[in-house]
């Protein structure tokens, strides 16, 4: 299991390259990511059977080929991003018996992504309601398709990311896998694997519960079951004293309960897991300038020309992220502030420094002045990916470091390109 994190208020640099370099050749607000630390993540998982990257946590082509390099296989949960994964190498399909390089896992076809997958692209597919069953069945006969069941329970750092249970839209509801199955045998799918996975940032005691649900529906399938997937959820510290999960003791039950299936349906089962954030949260810092300090009764605001349309986690679930100030020059400055961190939208939301519910949170950092730049740590993950066009702002610039060497994954976006499908 990987160490505790620690985390300082103070930085310098990222993977061994300068902040105030990075800030001169690529401009801010801009995205950094070491690439070594998601090999060493991925190492990690190395010890899970196959590791299937849920690549919507952050699907730069550059990102997705230092991926498909370290041997991970790759999710899908769009038209666009099946093409994706194509673009970064990884094949359609893979020799009879082998596993799949690419799954197209959603709750839905739009008419885009059904065309794509019946047609140009014919990748597996997890489906995750029945509706996709018969759209899919009605196209295409005698494949090979996966099943996503809601269990009945989730679980998620917010509300907003629990894929499971009543409350959640994900996934075939466990009570209905007997209609699920009579839906594929229609149009003779063979429905050869099952899927699950409840939310993010779970606890051991949660990826036990998705054991034992998962052997229930298995064994309720029967001996047609040749693949098995835990889905991701693996929670990654964004907090001091947050720890990982015990990644063995989590294999460790998962090999027991392959085992066992395997020995009641006498065939091997392929297992593999799905993370999105823990091969690549770690690795992503959003680098920003501080533009004002100012003050607000009470209140000290650092605000920053980074906004919740470049990170909108903090908005979106109140999500924390570590915070790291760099001094352009050695500081007048002394000592540390209460500060609220803020953006330039024309928002009152846009702050990253919130809890759920939009709750205004103060952080104790080191002081600060125009010019300085702050660091938004461990925000590789749904961080560029969910970035937008509000108030007509650029996508940011994106940075991979490898080998003590960055290069520009991304170009900043320029206005001819933010406005060139709109008619003038």
């Amino acid at each position: 299991m990987p160490e505790p994190l620690s985390f300082s208020t103070r930085r310098t640099e990222i993977a061994g390259v300068s902040v105030l370099s990075l800030a001169e050749q690529f401009g801010t607000p801009l995205y950094v990511y070491d690439a070594e630390k998601i090999r060493t993540r991925l190492r990690d998982l190395s010890i899970f059977p196959v590791v299937r990257y849920a690549q919507k946590a952050c699907s730069n082509l550059a990102i997705l080929r230092l991926i498909r390099d370290a041997g991970a296989v790759v999710d899908a949960v769009s038209g666009m991003e099946i093409e994706r994964a194509v673009a970064a190498g990884w094949p359609v399909s893979a020799e009879p018996g082998a596993v799949a390089p690419i799954v197209y896992t959603a709750d839905i076809f739009d008419r885009y992504t059904l065309d794509l997958v019946t047609g140009k692209y014919p990748v597996h597919v997890n489906c995750g309601s029945i509706d996709m069953i018969h759209q899919y069945g009605s196209r295409v006969q005698n494949r090979e398709i996966t099943l996503r069941i809601n269990p009945g329970f989730g679980h998620g750092h917010s509300r907003k990311t629990n894929t499971g249970g009543p409350g959640a839209k994900h996934g075939i509801w466990h009570e209905q896998l007997d209609e699920a199955l009579a839906a594929a045998a229609q149009y003779r799918l063979r429905v050869t694997g099952l899927h699950l996975h409840i939310g993010s940032g779970t606890d051991m005691e949660h990826l036990s519960k998705v054991v034992d649900a998962m052997d229930a529906l298995a064994r309720k399938v029967g001996s047609a079951v040749t693949s098995i997937s835990a889905g991701g959820g693996l929670p990654v510290p964004y907090r001091p004293g947050e720890e990982f999960v015990d990644l063995e003791a989590y294999a460790a039950l998962w090999k027991n309960k392959i085992d066992q299936l395997s020995a009641l349906f006498g065939h091997p089962i392929s297992f593999e897991i799905e993370p999105g954030r823990y091969p690549v949260a770690e690795s992503g810092y959003l680098l920003c300038e501080i533009r004002a300090v100012k003050r607000q009764g009470e209140n000290l605001f650092y605000l920053v020309d980074a906004g919740f349309n470049n990170l909108i986690r903090p908005s979106m679930y109140g999500s924390y992220h570590p915070i790291s100030i760099v001094h352009r020059a050695p500081s007048s400055e002394q000592g540390e502030r209460e500060v609220i961190v803020g953006g330039p939208l024309c928002e009152s939301g846009d702050i990253f420094t919130q809890a759920e519910g939009g709750y205004v949170e103060k952080r104790t950092l080191p002081a600060a002045s125009v010019g300085d730049y702050l660091v938004l740590e461990n925000a590789g993950a749904y961080g560029m990916v969910m970035g937008s066009n509000y108030n007509t702002r650029p996508l940011c610039a994106e940075v991979l470091i490898d080998g003590g060497r960055a290069r520009l994954i991304r170009a900043r976006q320029r206005f001819e390109q933010v406005v060139e499908n709109e008619e003038r």
